[in-house]
């Protein structure tokens, strides 16, 4: 990370954290606090709820600097230079809004000499979970994450978190024990057969309605050609939280960079 860098994100805090505008860092500072693992990083990721986006952007040019809704369904961002800071209250797949829970349940650490809100571990996990891009894949931190926090974590709530995506969660602590198999076993036995009967009751009576592909709340691009096929978007209102407009938007970013003021 570049001097620059550092001084931006620093300042961009100071100023948040001034200010009445409530939020939590993420991305690889939370990582780091919940899981003990440090990358290097090119920005900084600031959550805060939807109803403070336009406060939040208002601190951060009221500090110097150029900010931009890159898009309006979950992604802002402040510059300086090249640098940029992401203003998030929600997720690329419209899935991992930020409500008053994430509030609730943060942890507190210093990021860059600044005591702060971190994300807490269980809408970490929640919101990596559903990152399975061909060029990223989240996976690995949400496992470094249960890996560092199973005794702490607050379980019936990251159950509930997931909601009718109990299969993401599901899938992802299979993997936990294949990642880790000497550690499968603090996963709360609970957990598993709650969720293994779920899954068992599908199967016994499959659901009913139309055919609907919800890969695209794993993935922007890998799933299109289903769409494109005359499968339902997962994604699409009333059966996710985006518009026609959104998902046209954040697939067309798919091969465009992001917006820059």
């Amino acid at each position: 990370m570049t001097p620059e860098a550092r001084d931006f994100f620093a300042a961009s805090l100071r100023a948040l954290a001034a200010s009445d505008v409530p939020f939590l860092v993420g991305g690889a500072y939370a990582l780091a606090h919940h899981a003990g693992m440090r990358r290097r990083t090119r920005d900084l990721d600031v959550f805060v709820r939807r109803r403070d986006v336009d406060a939040a952007l208002a601190v951060l040019e009221a500090a110097g600097y150029a900010t931009c809704v890159a898009f309006p369904h979950w992604l802002a961002k402040a510059w300086c230079g090249d640098e940029h800071v992401d203003v998030i209250w929600s997720s690329g797949n419209g899935l991992a809004e930020v409500d008053d829970l994430w509030f609730e349940h943060a942890s507190r650490g210093e990021v860059f000499g600044v005591e702060v809100g971190l994300c807490p571990a269980e809408e970490t996990i929640f919101a990596k979970a559903f990152i399975q891009e061909r060029e990223r894949y989240d996976g690995a931190d949400v496992a470094h994450v249960l890996r560092a926090c199973c005794e702490d974590l607050n379980w019936p709530r990251l159950v509930a978190r997931f909601g009718e995506h109990w299969r993401v969660l599901l899938s992802q602590l299979v993997l936990f024990g294949f990642i880790y198999p000497t550690e499968q076993h603090r996963i709360p036995p609970w957990v598993m057969r709650e969720l293994v009967a779920r899954l068992e009751a599908e199967a016994a009576a499959p659901p009913e309605g139309g055919r609907i592909c919800r890969g695209t709340l794993l993935s922007r691009a890998q799933y299109l050609a289903d769409v494109d096929e005359g499968w339902d978007d997962a994604r699409l209102w009333p059966a996710g939280s985006m518009t026609s407009e959104e998902i046209a938007r954040w697939t067309a970013a798919i091969h465009e960079p992001p917006p820059h003021p």
